[in-house]
């Protein structure tokens, strides 16, 4: 517990939506403990309703920013003070900063520049400039899709498969593809198309004389040179199987002296 990182989460109101905040909080878990969390938007409106309940529930602090004037995100200037505030203080060891907006790319670019570790969360709609600047960047819309596709899925084996013609017209409803669905599946044919090419990249310059190159090695390269790379927005939880799903690669494992697993992959 001494040792794990610890992280201030900014949120952005205004570009998240609640449905997410599970997903936000665990995946900051998962690098350290956040000692500081708050979300900020202007509170009087009528569009920041369903934000309350979820506040109280995740004791997420609200930040009051009035908006001064239509069409002027005031929150960004708010999240930008507090950042600073929060990182001339010493407090943390990085920033979770939440939002779709790339107004926030230079404050990401500042914070690591002091060296802070920035975990970046937004949705697939996030300028790259954005993605780019941080450690690491979370698709929520992605890991909300892959979760919520594991629960169906979950689910439906509990409740077995007889279906009756009620249960067969929501398949088929559910089978109708969303432009967001289809948007979104274009984004992950993009985005696979690009992990191959910085594979390939990786290979040419770190692999052995006989083309081999160790999996971690392979998996620190790509997320130093993809912040958004996760093999969660392919449908994967394990690194090796998404590899060897590419189909391009060969697969070998060897025991090193203490007897513990080492996985290679090189080019066919």
């Amino acid at each position: 517990m001494e040792n794990e990182l610890r992280f201030a989460v900014l949120i952005d109101a205004d570009n998240v939506s609640e449905k997410y905040i599970k997903i936000i909080l665990e995946e900051t878990a998962n690098n350290g403990v956040a000692t500081y969390k708050r979300i900020y938007g202007d509170w009087t409106s009528s569009r920041m309703t369903s934000w309350k309940s979820v506040l109280l529930d995740n004791s997420i602090i609200p930040m009051q920013q009035y908006s001064y004037t239509t069409g002027k995100n005031a929150t960004d200037s708010a999240m930008i003070i507090d950042a600073m505030d929060i990182l001339y203080s010493d407090t943390v060891d990085g920033f979770c900063i939440v939002s779709s907006d790339s107004d926030f790319t230079r404050l990401v670019a500042r914070l690591r520049e002091q060296g802070k570790q920035v975990i970046g969360m937004g949705e697939s709609k996030t300028p790259q400039p954005f993605i780019s600047a941080c450690n690491q960047f979370k698709y929520l819309d992605l890991l909300y899709e892959q979760k919520a596709a594991e629960e169906a899925a979950e689910s439906a084996e509990q409740k077995g498969t007889a279906k009756t013609a009620k249960t067969k017209e929501k398949a088929k409803t559910a089978n109708r593809k969303t432009k967001q669905q289809q948007d979104l599946e274009k984004k992950r044919q993009k985005d696979l198309n690009r992990v191959r090419n910085t594979i390939d990249a990786i290979m040419e310059q770190f692999s052995d004389e006989d083309g081999w190159i160790f999996s971690g090695k392979l998996g620190d390269q790509l997320s130093k040179r993809m912040p958004d790379f996760d093999v969660r927005n392919f449908g994967f939880s394990k690194f090796t199987a998404f590899i060897k799903s590419l189909g391009s690669y060969e697969y070998n494992e060897i025991k090193d002296s203490n007897n513990q697993k080492q996985i290679y992959f090189r080019r066919k």
